[in-house]
This record gives C-alpha cells, structure tokens and sequence, in this order.
C-alpha cells in the first residue's frame, strides 16, 4: 500500500476553518453557521462598544437569556422527538403562581416543589395527548394552553400573587462570582439534558423516535413512553422557569410567559434545528438563546426600537429554515 501524500494529509487553516463552517453532516451546517455568526457578533461588539463589554453587561446577558433558555432547553427534546409544545409558557405562568401561592402557607421550598410537580403533570398530559391519542402536537399543546391560561386567570382574576416571603427575593438574587441563580440553574439544565441527550440510552431513543417511529417501535422501544417523558422533562423545565420569573420579580404573575413558547422554538430553529425531528442538540438551544439575548442588548445600547426585535427574529428564523430547506432540495 502507497503511503498518503504530504499533500492529501495536509490542512490548511483555511481548509479547517472550511470543515468547521461546512461539516459533512448537514445537520451541523446551520448550527455551525449560527455559531460563527455569534461568535462574531459579540466580538465585534466588545470591541466597538465599551458598554457591551463591561462585564456587569455581559453576566445580565447570561442572566437574561436564562429562564426561556431553560424553556429552550426542553424545548429542544421535543423538537428531536418530532413535536414541540405551545403551552410551555402558559405552563410557566401557573408553576410560577402555584408556587407563590403554596409558598404563602407552606413555605418556598413547598411552593417550589409543587410548581416542579404541575409542570411535569402538565407536560406528560401533553405527551399522553400526543402519543396515546394521537393528537397532533399543535392542536394538544395549544388546546392545553387555553385551558391553562383560562383556568388560571379565573383562580387569580388577573391579578399577581404578592406579595411573597422575602426568601423568594433573597434567591432571586442569590449569586455566585457575579452568576445569579437564574444562572446558574441554566448551567445546570443545559449540562444535565446534554449528558442525558448523549450519554443515556434514553437520550438515543428521543434522537429514534423523532427520526422514524414506526421503525423504532418495530426494534422495542415503547415509543409512547418515550414521547410521554420528553413532554414531561419539557413541562419541567417550563416549570423551573417559572420558578425562576418568581423568584426575580417576586410576585407570581399569571400574565407571565405569554411569548416563550414562540421564543424557545425560535432559539431552537436559529441554532441550526430543523423541525423534522430526529436531530440537533441543547447546543443549539444555547447558541439560539444567546444570539436572540444578544441582538436585544445591543438593540437597547444602540437606542433601536424594541418592536424591531420581533422582526429580526422571523427573519432569522426564515432564513435558518430556508437554508435548510435548500440544502435538503438540492441533496434530492
């Protein structure tokens, strides 16, 4: 056998950089794309803008993008198992004022627990809906969310739960180095889904189901189970953010999480997800958050009208989809 040429080994940085931003996996293009784009972005921004830079600006930046990252998060799951979930929002709202409530006569860590608890029962009656009755995932989700949302504003009469015991504010702004709670907890959701995502026979299971159902249930995988758990682990974590909104503002606001279902699905597609299911990864959750995060703070350093961010996000969301779309056409 010839031994390879020094040329048919040889990289040039340009050639790597080339691999990176164009991998063999399609499925990596626009997530890597999106990365660079970020990457960029904030490198630019540092530099010609010494508020952005300041790192009081950048750590609000984690903390901003933290409680629809969680929600992002979860909504990742469902995305890869070939569904999404409208009431992650709705299901934040009634978590977060479950657990002001509770915490009134029980205690925070009560109130805590029983939100964690609504939010997972909300999610894998989702996942019952979906995968037992065979409701398509628009039509579950969204239905569920009215309810919710009626329910909920018939129990408060639109009105928030405060005001609350002080140990709501004192985690509220707990920190850690200048890392907030909210933070932190977003640290924390996105390792764990991502160890789980990769690591967990589970996790493999979520990526089968959402590439094909029929062909996974024929090899002895409890499909239902696996659509009602990733509900259910999508519900919880709506239900951490809820949590987490609580603890920020102090009051428990049925108005609250009314845009986080469009939100978290826009992270998740600018990340470089496509919505067929069967691929993707919390990374991607995490560089769609951040880059979202990041043109609203640079829009409010740069005075630009906070009704334009709505636009720049469908923007990118059509041109992330139609990328994708044009690849997958021109591999047919």
């Amino acid at each position: 056998m010839n031994a390879p040429s020094v040329a048919s080994t040889h990289h040039t940085p340009w050639q790597g950089l080339g691999t990176f931003l164009l991998p063999k996996n399609p499925a990596a293009v626009v997530q890597r794309i999106m990365l660079f784009l970020l990457v960029t972005s904030v490198i630019i921004l540092c530099i010609v803008n010494p508020t952005f830079r300041n790192p009081s600006n950048l750590l609000n930046i984690v903390q901003q993008a933290s409680m629809i990252g969680v929600v992002a998060c979860g909504m990742q799951l469902m995305i890869i198992s070939g569904g999404f979930d409208l009431s992650v929002g709705a299901n934040a709202a009634a978590s977060g004022c479950l657990a002001a409530a509770v915490s009134l006569s029980f205690g925070v860590p009560a109130g805590i627990i029983a939100a964690l608890c609504l939010g997972t029962l909300i999610g894998a009656s989702n996942g019952v809906m979906v995968a037992k009755a065979g409701i398509n995932p628009f039509v579950a989700t969204f239905g569920l969310q009215a309810i919710i949302i009626g329910a909920l504003q018939a129990l408060t009469q639109g009105r928030p739960i405060a005001p609350l015991p002080k140990e709501w504010r004192e985690l509220g702004f707990f920190n850690i180095g200048g890392l907030t709670f909210s933070s932190i907890v977003f640290i924390a959701v996105v390792t764990l889904l991502t160890l789980m995502l990769r690591h967990t026979q589970f996790g493999q299971h979520i990526y089968a189901v959402g590439s094909n159902k029929v062909g996974t249930s024929r090899a002895g995988v409890n499909v239902d189970r696996v659509l009602i758990a990733t509900y259910a682990i999508g519900g919880l974590t709506a239900a951490i953010a809820g949590v987490l909104l609580t603890s920020i503002a102090g009051v428990g606001s049925p108005q609250a999480g009314t845009t986080w279902a469009l939100l978290a699905i826009a992270a998740v597609v600018i990340g470089g997800t496509p919505l067929t299911g069967g691929v993707g990864g919390i990374s991607s959750a995490v560089i769609g958050i951040f880059g979202l995060t990041v043109l609203s703070n640079a829009m409010t350093l740069y005075s630009i009208s906070a009704f334009w961010q709505p636009a720049f996000m469908g923007a990118s969301v059509l041109l992330a989809v139609g990328y994708e779309a044009l690849r997958r056409t021109r591999r047919a």
